[in-house]
């Protein structure tokens, strides 16, 4: 299971990014293990607005859609368009290639809330 340290991590499997005020988010190994092949990604909210936990697209595998939830509040600046025609991209590089959106958070102080990469270890029991 990759868990790369210098990510932080939401209990619901987002992993994230932190570069100054911007996040890069996107569903972690495990996550896109669980959900097996992805067929599809949306996400319908880039200029929005939202609060952290608010649900900002969804993932379709061939079993499941799962919502995806915002780790951090703020706007959504970028969705990775190359997930439209290439969405096993979330499968098969979840932390690079895979990443699913760009995000201007507003609150710095929720940073802190995230996981660490030992504290999302423990949470899957990796």
């Amino acid at each position: 299971m990759n868990i790369p340290s210098e990510l932080k991590y939401t209990k619901d499997h987002e992993w994230v990014k932190i570069e100054g005020d911007v996040a890069t988010v996107g569903i972690t190994d495990f996550a896109q293990s669980e959900l097996g092949d992805i067929v599809y990604v949306e996400v319908e909210t880039v200029d929005e607005t939202l609060n952290i936990e608010e649900v900002f697209g969804t993932v379709e595998a061939v079993k499941t859609v799962s919502d995806l939830f915002l780790p951090l509040s703020g706007e959504i600046i970028e969705f990775n368009e190359r997930l439209e025609d290439e969405p096993e991209l979330v499968n098969s590089d979840p932390y690079r290639d895979g990443w699913m959106i760009k995000l201007k958070f507003s609150n710095p102080e929720e940073v802190d809330t995230l996981l660490s990469d030992e504290d999302y270890k423990a949470l899957i029991g990796a």
